[in-house]
């Protein structure tokens, strides 16, 4: 199974606020944290409010935070929401299926069981079960951040190869 990236931004984004409890942090600062683009996760917190994972705030004091307790919020629940109803194979899709054995093999039925195992399985974790020790993850990013500026610092700094010589 393979999760959209929608997906997968909209889980870094809910574990950062879950490692940052009792304070708001703009998208720009989770942007930066995980070196994505701030306008994807503008798009992520938008739809997390409407679903009420999170609360947000414009303004000088504004900026994003959780909703309820990260201990509250299931895996399974927040991963049902972020993928929208994308369909896992084509023939779940009754309105764009166009798959000519659909309904004649035993393909459906078996994915639709191992679907519902997927989320079955995540609803057993809670946001705060994937933060267990919010030091650790604020430290590794902290040590991600820092390896991706260098990596971009020594590209930067190397010299550049002229074209072939005459």
């Amino acid at each position: 199974m393979q999760l959209t990236r929608f997906s997968d931004y909209g889980l870094r984004v809910m574990m950062y606020l879950a490692t940052h409890p009792e304070q708001r942090v703009s998208a720009g600062e989770i942007a930066s944290a995980y070196s994505i683009s701030t306008g994807h996760v503008a798009k992520v917190v938008h739809l997390l409010a409407a679903e009420g994972f999170v609360e947000t705030r414009r303004g000088r004091d504004g900026g994003i935070e959780l909703a309820r307790s990260a201990g509250s919020i299931g895996l399974g629940e927040l991963l049902r929401a972020t993928e929208l109803g994308a369909p896992l194979v084509e023939c779940f899709d009754r309105d764009t299926n166009a798959c000519p054995v659909a309904g004649a093999c035993g393909l459906e039925r078996s994915l639709h069981r191992a679907q519902r195992a997927f989320f079955a399985s995540l609803d057993e974790s809670t946001l705060a079960d994937v933060v267990r020790t919010p030091k650790d993850f604020i430290s590794a990013l902290s040590l991600s951040r820092q390896s991706s500026r260098a990596s971009q610092s020594r590209r930067t700094m190397l010299p550049r190869r002229s074209g072939p010589k005459s």
